[in-house]
């Protein structure tokens, strides 16, 4: 006799009770049945993972494909500025700042005055040379005047030799003639000492009138060095004249190039010393990139070679430019501080090698660019990608020379 409170089975042996619960039997050998899988009851997803697997590896092979062919020829860096080879704008000469005739960020002209020191001390120091030419100019002229007055002394103290030269002859000649008279008695000895005395007294004057001749000749030459004394004096006067006088022009203080003015530190009134910095002028035309790509990167990098360029300022647009060229050396060996590796422990750090390129930008782009403004740049190399392989020929051929020199 079954007990009423054992559930009833069919004669399967099955308990109708626990089908009615909804009871299904489990086990933990995984007897249970299995559920379909997101992918197997979603066609369309295995589908598109299976494209985008596809597309992933098309992808990948591309961009392989594209590197070796120029993505490897492509360098690039952020550490790169845009430069402009801006002029300092300083006083030759010390004084009071009388005029400012420019303001901040005004575009200034080659040739436009910028400022005006204090010009009177100068204007005299002109005027004070000008009296120093003339000055000279006088005394040039009263040498020549003593010049002229000189050569006609010579000329006078010649005709006084002559004279005594004739005078002197005549003389000579009395004291041969009377000579024999006075010999033979016909002329007495009183006559004949008169005569020589006479004619001594003509030697002595010729003689003295020859001396005379040489020192006007003499004076001629001093004269002549005086001149050439005053004209020295006058060219001194000039060359103060032409210093007073650039000195003077030098109060006006002009732009050398086109520009923009920049960083203006210059008031009205100021005392102002030579080479004291007032202001910039910035070339805005004339601007450049300067790019610092490491030396890894540098290899097949030639003047000419094209840029793309990429302005933070203008939002990535990108500007293109070329190669205008090579700093001579790293930026370390310019520095103020260069490193000496040759002292303590070493380590080998990367160097960059500052490149010059030139932009290639129309005028609303150069609106926006100023010096100072981070860019990047790319490089393409692939103009240059048979330079490795040259340098190596080179170095292969210089090594077979060396080796038939060595074995000479």
């Amino acid at each position: 006799m079954a007990d009423r409170n054992e559930p009833e089975t069919d004669a399967s042996g099955h308990d109708d009770e626990g089908e009615e619960r909804g009871d299904r039997p489990t086990g933990t050998d995984g007897d249970a049945p299995d559920k379909p899988g997101l992918l197997t009851r979603y066609p369309v997803i295995r589908y598109a993972l299976i494209a985008a697997l596809v597309a992933g590896i098309v992808a990948a092979a591309m961009w392989y494909v594209n590197y070796r062919e120029r993505g490897q020829y492509r360098q690039s860096t952020n550490n790169a500025y845009v430069r402009a080879d801006f002029v300092t704008v300083s006083p030759k000469l010390g004084g009071y700042v009388e005029r400012v005739l420019v303001r901040d960020n005004q575009p200034v002209r080659r040739g436009q005055l910028l400022a005006v020191l204090d010009p009177r001390d100068y204007r005299a120091s002109v005027a004070q040379a000008q009296a120093q030419v003339a000055s000279a100019v006088a005394g040039i002229r009263t040498a020549r005047s003593t010049l002229d007055e000189q050569r006609a002394a010579i000329a006078q103290s010649a005709a006084q030799v002559s004279a005594a030269e004739v005078a002197a002859e005549a003389a000579a000649a009395e004291v041969r003639r009377y000579e024999p008279l006075a010999q033979s008695g016909a002329e007495s000895r009183e006559r004949l000492a008169a005569l020589v005395l006479e004619r001594d007294r003509a030697v002595a004057n010729l003689r003295a009138q020859r001396a005379a001749y040489l020192a006007a000749r003499r004076g001629l030459e001093t004269q002549s060095a005086r001149i050439g004394q005053a004209l020295a004096q006058r060219e001194t006067a000039q060359a103060q004249l032409d210093r007073a006088s650039t000195d003077l022009g030098a109060v006006e203080l002009r732009s050398s190039i086109d520009g923009v003015v920049a960083d203006k530190a210059v008031r009205v009134g100021q005392f102002v010393q030579p080479a004291t910095r007032l202001m910039s002028i910035v070339p805005a035309n004339q601007l450049y990139i300067e790019a610092n790509f490491k030396e890894t990167q540098v290899a097949l990098m030639r003047v000419g070679q094209p840029a793309t360029i990429k302005v933070d300022a203008l939002d990535g647009a990108e500007l293109r430019g070329r190669i205008d060229s090579f700093a001579p050396g790293t930026g370390a060996q310019f520095s103020v501080l260069p490193p000496e590796n040759a002292t303590g422990n070493f380590t080998k750090i990367v160097q960059r090698v500052p490149v010059r390129i030139s932009i290639e930008a129309g005028p609303e782009a150069r609106k926006v660019l100023r010096p100072g403004l981070s860019v990047e740049v790319t490089i393409d190399t692939i103009g240059a990608k048979g330079s490795r392989k040259r340098i190596e020929e080179e170095s292969e051929r210089l090594g077979r020379d060396e080796a038939q020199v060595q074995r000479r």
